[in-house]
């Protein structure tokens, strides 16, 4: 097993390590998906979340333990970029990594567990969520900040912003479910477009977005609207299409 530990938690490596050797049997499950489950636990008094990624296929097991990094390894770095950016984001913990010398096993990432308000998800399934413009226009406003600091989060979508409510009409917003993510010296109008084409089907949503992302940076409202617009119609369709497609593989299976 290979673990990375932060600096400020390496007096309780062994209350962290013990957390990984005893996830199957110990913690309150959190998520449970297809891909990955999340789990969380008492850290001497914090909760702690901790991912535990699928094991890879067979050529993944070889591609992650020769020639790419685990996810795990990446959510861990990326935060820590992130938090050095000033981009929010839950306190990264540790990783760890199990392996032989032939093929890669599984990975686990550990972060602090953040009590959120909502995701940007509630935005768009919910048009009358109170404040819901102007927790938008915020939402723009961070995602605008994101580019300008050269964070292309590949993985832009609706449950991967967590939400905090400050009052007085302030929100904070923190990136979750790290592990793919680019960083670069310059981000285009392009590739700034392309990052938010997967956050909301709604038009009206898009709209106000535009308008907020034209009072930040040097482009026509209406020339980002019908670029962002654009490209979200077109995620939406390959989709969709996607989606049917593998409903009616599923059909024939049965």
């Amino acid at each position: 097993m290979n673990k990375v530990i932060a600096p400020k938690f390496l007096s309780q490596q062994k209350e962290i390590t013990g957390i990984i050797e005893n996830f199957e049997t110990t913690g309150t499950l959190f998520v449970n998906g297809k891909r990955n489950k999340i789990k969380t636990f008492n850290l001497n008094g914090i909760t702690a979340n901790v991912k535990s990624f699928r094991v890879p296929n067979l050529l993944n097991k070889i591609v992650y333990r020769f020639f790419r990094k685990s996810k795990a390894k990446r959510s861990y770095e990326f935060a820590n970029i992130l938090l050095e950016k000033g981009i929010g984001t839950p306190q990264p913990i540790a990783y760890f990594e199990n392996y032989n010398a032939l093929a890669f096993l599984d990975s686990y990432y550990i972060s602090e567990q953040l009590v959120a308000d909502l995701t940007f998800r509630e935005l768009v399934e919910i048009p009358d969520f109170p404040d819901h413009e102007n927790i938008l226009r915020q939402f723009t406003h961070f995602s605008f900040l994101l580019h300008e600091k050269g964070v292309e989060f590949t993985d832009h979508s609706p449950g991967n912003t967590l939400i905090k409510n400050l009052g007085s009409g302030q929100y904070a917003f923190f990136l979750v479910d790290l592990n793919r993510m680019n960083f670069h010296d310059h981000m285009d109008f392009e590739l700034r477009m392309e990052n938010l084409k997967r956050l909301t089907p709604k038009q009206e949503m898009v709209a106000v977005m535009s308008n907020e992302y034209a009072k930040l940076y040097n482009r026509p409202e209406n020339e980002i609207f019908e670029v962002l617009w654009k490209k979200t119609a077109d995620f939406q369709a390959k989709f969709w299409r996607k989606r049917a497609i593998k409903k009616k593989l599923n059909f024939l299976k049965k």
